[in-house]
């Protein structure tokens, strides 16, 4: 592989409770995407190692297409973290790695979005980059469901304004909790069951995990869409987006690059040149 110069990078870090993801924007646009399992415990050296696994996949990714240069390497970063233990940890590895401190996503940054909410400071950095990222696309009303460990909907009214949202317990939560509480209880994989009639022990799990929290995002909705008095665009991101987006009686898309487009944002709007 010849390597000539390429363009600088921006890396993108979301760090939720149950996985980080990683994501490369080069020239504003975004590049390979890479998961991995949030630990419960973490130390700066093994941040760096994840970075360099993900930046070590791209070259290996483009070793294989037989790409004549090799990926851009990041520059900067922008953080997003929602366990506080691991915001320094991140932060002294992405420092290390990409030569200058992160744009660490919280308050103070400027993000564009108006707010009617009692207490900003309070809303997740993930939850922040979300509606950057959707307001950015789409006009109100407004409705992102984030899957994760938790279950986030932030409603956008008519006039384009953040005015509150919803936080239940996530998918795989549900399903490590039944099965953590019921000694009997396995752990399923987290799929939609042939029939809600489950004939079996696992299928009828997962009919009450999966299409359980089908059902209630569709009441969530049916919610929302009653006190905002107007239909809502909704769109739907994280894990196991596209497949929960095509379940829903609600019409939804599914965009499971959102979180990592929106740091991106709050990165063009706050980094000094």
């Amino acid at each position: 592989m010849n390597a000539r110069p390429e363009p600088t990078g921006v890396l993108a870090v979301d760090v939720g409770n149950t996985s980080t993801r990683f994501g490369l924007f080069v020239d504003g646009a975004l590049g390979d995407t890479w998961e991995a399992s949030t630990p419960e415990r973490l130390t700066v050296d093994e941040a760096r190692c994840a970075v360099g696994a993900f930046l070590g996949e791209r070259v290996r990714r483009a070793g294989v297409a037989g790409v004549g240069v090799l990926p851009a390497a990041p520059a900067d970063a922008v953080l997003s973290c929602v366990v506080p233990d691991f915001v320094e940890v991140w932060t002294q590895a992405l420092r290390a790695e990409c030569g200058r401190r992160p744009l660490v996503v919280g308050p103070g940054l400027k993000t564009g979005v108006r707010m009617r909410y009692s207490d900003p400071a309070e809303i997740g950095p993930d939850r922040i980059a979300d509606l950057v990222a959707a307001l950015a696309e789409f006009t109100g009303p407004l409705v992102v469901v984030d899957l994760g460990t938790t279950t986030n909907l932030e409603v956008v009214d008519a006039d384009g304004v953040f005015v509150g949202g919803i936080i239940a317990p996530g998918l795989a939560l549900g399903a490590r909790s039944l099965a953590n509480a019921a000694a009997r209880l396995p752990v399923v994989e987290l799929k939609a069951p042939q029939s809600v009639i489950g004939k079996n022990t696992r299928e009828a799990m997962q009919a009450g995990v999966v299409m359980g929290e089908v059902a209630r995002l569709d009441g969530l909705l049916d919610l929302v869409e009653a006190e905002l008095g107007s239909t809502p665009t909704v769109v739907v991101t994280g894990t196991h987006a596209a497949a929960l987006a095509a379940l829903l009686r609600h019409d939804a898309q599914a965009d499971d690059t959102l979180t990592l487009r929106g740091l991106h944002k709050l990165y063009e709007a706050n980094r000094k040149k």
